[in-house]
C-alpha cells in the first residue's frame, strides 16, 4: 500500500505540531505519531522575554547555559521570535497561568538570570501546550497517522522521497516531497529518563542511515532531580527546577546543602553544574539519591505551583508540603542531534529536522532550562516557512528503502550506555563502551550508542554536559563541534568542524 502527500511529519510532540501547522493552508501534510513524546510530559514552561524582559538577556543566559558553544545567529531567533510564537499559542486557546492582575505568571529557573518562565497548570506546561495545539491542528484538516516509523526511501539522486511506517499489522509507504524528522531524542537509550518509552533516538538513527551528519552527540543532559522511586530504570517522575525556583534547596543525606558555595546561582545553576555536583554528592555518601527541600515553602505554594509534582511524591507515599523529596539525576534531553540549517533543512535533500531531533546551536553545550518548547514553536515554523516557500519537486526515479534493523538486546544497549556514558566519563569507559555495542548489531539504540560514544570518545575536554575525568577542563583546542557519520559498515565514524561557518 503506497500513500502520496507534500510533506510527511514524524513526530507529534511541540516540533511536529507546530510544523504541521504552520503548513496546514498552503500543503497536503500527513502527521505520523507513535506517540505524543515528551512534550506532555514537560513542567517548568516556556522561557520567553516578555515585557520589560530583554531578548538579548535571554541570549546571554543561553549562551552561558550552554558554555559559550551555541550558534549565535539561531539563538537570536529563537530569543526574539520566541514571544510572538508564545502569543500565537496563547491565542490558539493556550492557557497559561496569570498573576491576579491578569499579567502572564512569570517564574525562575536555573540559568536565568530573571523570572521569564510562563507556566500552565501550575506545573503542567507541556500538556497544556500539547492540547493547545493538537486542538488547533484538528481545525485544519491536516491528516494523521499512528504508527512507527521504520524505514526511509530514497532516490538515486539522493533525495529523501517518503516513508515506512508500520501500522498496525501492515507496513505503508508514503511517498513525499520532504520529510520532516520531529522525533525528539534519546532518552531511552538510557535506563533511567524523564521521557516516555516511545522517544529512543529512531530519527537520529533514520538520518544516519540515508547518509545524514549528527554533531555534538556528546552533550547528553541529565536532569539533576527526577523522582528516585526505587526503581532502576525506566521513565522516572521529573521534578521541575520550578521548585528550587521558589526556594527549594539541594541536600545530600547528611543534611548539608549540596551547591552552597559551588556556583553563584547555587541551586539555580545550569543543569550540568547541579547534576555533577548531585552525582558528586552521591558517590561521596555511596547513596542512590540526594533529598530536595522543599519545606521552607508555603503549603499553599506548593499546591498551587506544583500539583504534577505533588501527586508523583504522594505516589511513593513522600508529603511534599512537610517532607522532603528523594532525587537523584536521569537522562533528560539531547543537546545535540541532526545537523540542520537554520530552516531545518539536513546535508541530504528532502529531510529536514526540527525539536529535540535537531542540532540548531541553540543549546550549545547544555540546554538553558525551559528553552526546548520554545525551540520547538520557533524552529517549527521556519521549517514550516521553508517548505512553503521552497518545497522540493517530485522526484519519480528509482529509489531505495532503507529499513531500521530490530534492536536484538536493547536492555544490553541501554546498561552499557548509563555505565559509561552518563554523567560522568573517562576514555577507557568509553573505549570499553565501544567494545561491548560492537557485536549488538545495527539497530536504532545501538546507532544511536555508538554515536554518543564515538563523539564522546573523540571530545577530549569537557564542558556543559559532557564531562571526562580524565580531561576535567574545558581546552579552546576542542572549540570545534564533533559530527558524527556512518561508513559504509554502518559505523559511526568522526570528524571535526566548526559548525557555525557550516
Amino acid at each position: 500500500m503506497t500513500r502520496t502527500v507534500d510533506v510527511v511529519v514524524i513526530g507529534a510532540g511541540v516540533a511536529g505540531l507546530s510544523t504541521a501547522l504552520g503548513l496546514a493552508a498552503t500543503r497536503d501534510v500527513l502527521l505520523l505519531s507513535a506517540g505524543d513524546g515528551s512534550t506532555p510530559w514537560a513542567q517548568g514552561g516556556v522561557a520567553a522575554a516578555y515585557g520589560d524582559d530583554d531578548p538579548l538577556d535571554h541570549a546571554r543566559d543561553t549562551d552561558i547555559a550552554g558554555a559559550g558553544f551555541c550558534d549565535p545567529r539561531n539563538v537570536r531567533a529563537l530569543v526574539e521570535e520566541g514571544p510572538q510564537r508564545l502569543a500565537e499559542l496563547i491565542a490558539q486557546g493556550a492557557r497559561f497561568d496569570r498573576d491576579d492582575d491578569g499579567s502572564l505568571s512569570r517564574t525562575l529557573e536555573g540559568g536565568h538570570g530573571r523570572c521569564r518562565v510562563v507556566h500552565a497548570g501550575g506545573d503542567a506546561t507541556g500538556a497544556e501546550v500539547h492540547r493547545a495545539l493538537r486542538s488547533a491542528l484538528r481545525l485544519t484538516g491536516v491528516q494523521t497517522m499512528d504508527g512507527r516509523t521504520v524505514g526511509l526511501v530514497k532516490s538515486d539522486s539522493g533525495r529523501i522521497v517518503g516513508v515506512l511506517v508500520e501500522s498496525g499489522p501492515e507496513t505503508i509507504r508514503i511517498d513525499a516531497r520532504a520529510v520532516v524528522l520531529a522525533t525528539g531524542g534519546v532518552g531511552n537509550a538510557y535506563l533511567a529518563s524523564t521521557n516516555p518509552p516511545s522517544v529512543r533516538g529512531d530519527g537520529i538513527a533514520l538520518a544516519l542511515r540515508a547518509g545524514a551528519s549528527v554533531v555534538d552527540m556528546e552533550f547528553v543532559q541529565f536532569h539533576p532531580t527526577a523522582l528516585f522511586t526505587g526503581e532502576t530504570g525506566g521513565q522516572l517522575p521529573l521534578v521541575t527546577e520550578a521548585v528550587r525556583g521558589e526556594g527549594a534547596v539541594l541536600r545530600d543525606l547528611h543534611g548539608r546543602r549540596i551547591m552552597a558555595g559551588r556556583h553563584p546561582r547555587a541551586d539555580l545553576a545550569p543543569r550540568d553544574v547541579v547534576a555533577r555536583e548531585v552525582e558528586a554528592a552521591m558517590r561521596r555518601d555511596g547513596s542512590d539519591h540526594v533529598w530536595l527541600d522543599a519545606t521552607s515553602i508555603a503549603p499553599a505554594v506548593l499546591r498551587r505551583r506544583f500539583p504534577t509534582v505533588l501527586a508523583s511524591c504522594a505516589r511513593i507515599g513522600v508529603d511534599l508540603l512537610s517532607e522532603q523529596i528523594p532525587v537523584a539525576p536521569a537522562e533528560h534531553f539531547l543537546c545535540g542531534g541532526v545537523r540542520t540549517d537554520r530552516n531545518g533543512a539536513t546535508d541530504v535533500p528532502g529531510l529536514y529536522a526540527v525539536g529535540e531531533v535537531a542540532a540548531t546551536g541553540v543549546h550549545g553545550a547544555n540546554r538553558l532550562a525551559s528553552n526546548s518548547l520554545l525551540e520547538g514553536l520557533v524552529f517549527g515554523r521556519r521549517v514550516a516557512t521553508a517548505l512553503t516557500l521552497d518545497l522540493p519537486a517530485p522526484d519519480h526515479g528509482h529509489s531505495d528503502e532503507l529499513v531500521l534493523e530490530p534492536d536484538p538486546e536493547p536492555q544490553r544497549i541501554r546498561a552499557i550506555l548509563t555505565k559509561y556514558a552518563g554523567i560522568r566519563r573517562d576514555g577507557a569507559g568509553l573505549n570499553a563502551a565501544a567494545g561491548e555495542l560492537e557485536p549488538l548489531g545495527a539497530g536504532p539504540l545501538a546507532t544511536v550508542a555508538r554515536s554518543i560514544v564515538a563523539a564522546a570518545t573523540a571530545r577530549q575536554d569537557s564542558r556543559g554536559c559532557h564531562w571526562r575525568s580524565d580531561h576535567p577542563h574545558s581546552d579552546e583546542r576542542w572549540d570545534e563541534h564533533i559530527v558524527v557519520r556512518l561508513d559504509e559498515d554502518g559505523r559511526p565514524t568522526t570528524r571535526p568542524r566548526d559548525l557555525l561557518t557550516c
